[in-house]
């Protein structure tokens, strides 16, 4: 799959295309099926499928510091889209100046002039340009014009996850923050994830018996909830169980948020400086301070035979 950073990225020569534009973030159950839509009807074609998102999120550019906690970082959306076969990626930079352009000059600039786009296919209220003006019907209207057909694709996936909600980026993140990973599974079709480079930390869970990647998430990263979570420690192309705690640590006065994983059952890792993957299968407990340290190595032990059973029966 290819991937641009820019219009300026797009080779000269490229042909006709299926396009569809989003955020994408989490490339949840609902996007899978507009950007499979649009893989479908590119191979009807005999076209690329291209998928154009934004960096950064458009929010935080339009209102600065109301940038919202992400899903997934643009590499993984890459890595998941290229699963549903999209063929190539345009990442725009969106910069102040970006989000000036008319829906008009979006539709010229970016479908038109560059991506030379036979189809474009959205959901219903997708919008686009300055202040958002641009909507499914302009684009159409535009479509007519030059020579691109526009298809809309309802996104709208429910289940148990939220109630019955209808499945989306922010009910992801709304259950993410309140630590129910299942019900973000639900609506991701897979485990909730987040990664970043193992750095050093107190070290405390090595002097207890249970060493633990400490894991510097990136920027704006959607963390769940404070607690205890059964989940996998993807690191040096290896998936192992684990166990993960999220928090200040309270047993030791801390005041950092941390995400740590215990690689359950391994012995001699060492991932200091290492980019790994932590994700998250289900919420064991909420974080706790205990009488005693003999208290809290019973409760980790017990901790870790849960996470074990849990993981165990995801396989």
């Amino acid at each position: 799959m290819q991937r641009w950073r820019g219009l300026e990225d797009i080779p000269q020569d490229w042909g006709r295309s299926v396009v569809t534009i989003g955020s994408y973030d989490g490339v949840h159950r609902g996007h899978q099926l507009i950007i499979e839509h649009a893989v479908d009807r590119a191979r009807k074609l005999g076209v690329p499928a291209v998928v154009v998102t934004f960096d950064p999120h458009p929010s935080e550019v339009v209102r600065p510091g109301s940038h919202p906690p992400l899903l997934a970082p643009h590499p993984r959306r890459c890595e998941l889209m290229a699963d549903l076969g999209v063929d190539a990626v345009l990442v725009l930079p969106f910069t102040p100046e970006f989000s000036q352009l008319s829906p008009a000059d979006f539709v010229v600039k970016v479908l038109v002039d560059k991506l030379h786009a036979k189809a474009v296919v959205e959901g219903p209220n997708f919008r686009f340009g300055h202040r958002a003006a641009g909507t499914v019907d302009f684009l159409a209207e535009q479509g007519r014009v030059y020579d691109f057909e526009v298809e809309i694709v309802d996104l709208y996936v429910t289940g148990e996850a939220g109630g019955g909600k209808p499945f989306s980026s922010t009910l992801t993140r709304t259950l993410i923050a309140e630590g129910d990973v299942a019900g973000a599974r639900e609506i991701l079709g897979r485990p909730h994830r987040v990664e970043g480079v193992v750095v050093r930390g107190a070290q405390r869970g090595r002097e207890l018996g249970f060493p633990t990647a400490n894991v510097e998430t990136l920027p704006h990263t959607a963390i769940p909830a404070d607690g205890v979570y059964a989940g996998y420690l993807h690191a040096q192309g290896e998936t192992m169980p684990a166990a993960i705690s999220v928090g200040t640590n309270p047993q030791f006065d801390g005041t950092e948020r941390t995400v740590e994983a215990y690689a359950i059952d391994r012995v001699g890792l060492d991932l200091y400086g290492m980019h790994v993957a932590v994700e998250f299968l289900a919420y064991v407990r909420g974080q706790a301070k205990f009488d005693s340290l003999e208290a809290l190595l019973e409760q980790m032990g017990a901790d870790v035979e849960r996470c074990r059973g849990i993981v165990a029966a995801d396989a």
